[in-house]
């Protein structure tokens, strides 16, 4: 039973074979690197890079939708990504003063007592 359904899945459109299977592996690094970025301090975030990123997965989750074979892998690997791209913008925007005080005003506060 177990080897009919990887057989199944293996010779799949959407299989291990296929683009539609490697392509979304291949970006879940950029999910995996925004996690790993949630770690570092705000002020070296790019809000141009973040913002691009953010553009990107959307549109890239509107074309795994629309592609045929329907690529669900993709668009749960874009979602992901989207979802920390819009952390780490707000992270950003909060930081530059764009969410209420600026964090940029508050460090410089905490140096100077």
């Amino acid at each position: 039973m177990a080897s009919a359904a990887f057989r199944a899945f293996w010779n799949s459109p959407v299989g291990p074979k296929t683009t539609h299977f490697w392509g979304p592996v291949s970006n879940s690094s950029l999910f995996i690197s925004g996690m790993i970025d949630t770690q570092k301090p705000p002020e070296i975030i790019s809000g141009n890079m973040t913002g691009a990123l953010c553009v990107a997965s959307v549109l890239l989750m509107r074309f795994a939708w629309m592609v045929q074979p329907r690529n669900y892998l993709l668009l749960a690997c874009h979602a992901s990504n989207e979802t920390v791209q819009l952390y780490q913008f707000s992270r950003w925007a909060q930081y530059h003063g764009y969410l209420g005080e600026s964090n940029k005003e508050q460090a410089t506060t905490d140096e100077d007592e």
